[in-house]
């Protein structure tokens, strides 16, 4: 983890930004870190591609300088890719490289011993592609169930690994030759000195992995966040938590602080969980409606799941009052509900990537059948809870952002350059 304060700086930068599609909300807080490393970007509408959307995060480490840049430059070098406008998918990874080659050349942020990771969502004619490189991570609420856009680059990972070993690093204590604990990132250019190797088969490379989704009218909001967030809350807790919070009718910005609030280590005695940097982008999906609606669609949701987990806890005390009190123990671990409070080692391995949506919603939608059939009810449950009022709008702490990253501006070193 580093060295860390003898009191966490709490104090958050809170941004909010919206139009008729989405309504936006970030935050970022520099907890027990000696300095605030993260960037972040939200953008409604792309100057290069105006109604396409573009939000990203960038995890720093070693140094904000990379991270900075990234947020300042990265939907440039996408956007001016001449295959832009055919193949998206392939623009998001060679803008990556085209943004690490630039920092390259520069002599400033060549001699930062720095990197950053970098995850980012373009939205573009109602259609998701989501760029990942490191271990920040997007996930998706569809229809109220989760959907993870983004998967963790780490050392141990087996194809990470064999590309780490092929380039002639190692492995070792989990981290790139023993230090770096993640294996994609921006910068780091001290570990992409193989000569005979391409920018993607560097020991550790910016190429990034890329997920593509259409959007639907069932599409709830997206987050995005750092590790900060992701070692602490599952990627399912987490989307409970704003699905939960959006049901009472909270904004999301607001949401953005609440959660960060929830991942801070009340001391810094934890080995690093809740003592990192934390930023969190939650975008909500409009489609054109008022945040009622989706305050509405979420408080379905919830409903459905407070009442599947009361179920499944009354089955599993029927089952417990028939067997041994020696078993009793093992019974109650069967019936552990799902939403694992902490960010789970299963979702970082390579291999055991989360189940296409339309599986887990057939699996879930089964499951939700037999249990409403065991118990005489009907099998689709509606909400007939009155909808919340909503939270005042915060003053104090948040501006309102229609296009580039509320974080302050890299410094002149770290300008736009072209790429020679």
């Amino acid at each position: 983890m580093g060295q860390s304060l003898s009191e966490p700086v709490t104090s958050k930068e809170t941004a909010f930004c919206q139009n008729d599609l989405y309504k936006v909300g970030s935050s970022c807080m520099q907890g027990w870190r000696m300095h605030m490393e993260d960037s972040h970007t939200h953008i409604l509408s792309l100057p290069d591609d105006p109604g396409t959307s573009f939000f990203a995060v960038y995890d720093g480490h070693g140094g904000a300088k990379v991270a900075e840049y990234a947020g300042k430059h990265l939907h440039k070098y996408i956007t001016r890719r001449l295959e832009y406008g055919k193949d998206v998918r392939h623009a998001l990874q060679q803008g990556f490289l085209d943004l690490d080659e630039a920092m390259l050349n520069n002599e400033a942020l060549r001699e930062q011993m720095s990197g950053s990771t970098a995850v980012a969502v373009l939205i573009k004619d109602n259609r998701l592609y989501c760029a990942n490189a490191g271990d920040s991570r997007a996930i998706a609420c569809i229809d109220g169930r989760l959907d993870v856009l983004s998967f963790d680059h780490k050392p141990t990972n087996e194809t990470e690994k064999e590309r780490i070993c092929s380039a002639g690093g190692y492995v070792e204590y989990n981290r790139v030759n023993g230090y770096l604990a993640l294996s994609r990132a921006l910068g780091d250019f001290g570990l992409k000195r193989n000569k005979h190797k391409l920018p993607e088969e560097q020991m550790v490379t910016a190429y990034p992995d890329v997920e593509e989704r259409e959007i639907t009218e069932s599409w709830d909001f997206l987050v995005l966040a750092c590790d900060g967030i992701w070692d602490v809350l599952s990627s399912q807790a987490v989307l409970e938590f704003v699905q939960t919070e959006i049901a009472q009718g909270v904004y999301p910005q607001q949401i953005c602080e609440n959660l960060m609030d929830r991942c801070m280590a009340p001391d810094c005695q934890m080995g690093g969980i809740g003592g990192d940097n934390m930023t969190v982008i939650i975008v909500c999906f409009l489609h054109g409606q008022p945040y009622e609606e989706l305050i509405n669609r979420c408080k379905e949701a919830v409903a459905k799941r407070d009442a599947r987990r009361k179920r499944r806890l009354h089955s599993n005390r029927s089952h417990d009052s028939n067997i041994e009190d020696h078993d009793t123990s093992k019974s109650h671990a069967n019936g552990r509900l799902d939403d694992d409070s902490s960010g789970s080692e299963s979702e970082r391995s390579e291999g055991e990537r989360t189940p296409s949506l339309a599986m887990r919603n057939k699996e879930n939608e089964e499951e939700e059948d037999s249990e409403a059939t065991r118990n005489g009810e009907p099998s689709q449950e509606k909400s007939t809870s009155a909808v919340q009022p909503l939270t005042k709008e915060p003053k104090d702490k948040e501006k309102p952002v229609s296009l580039e990253s509320n974080n302050a501006s890299a410094e002149d070193s770290s300008d736009e350059i072209d790429l020679k």
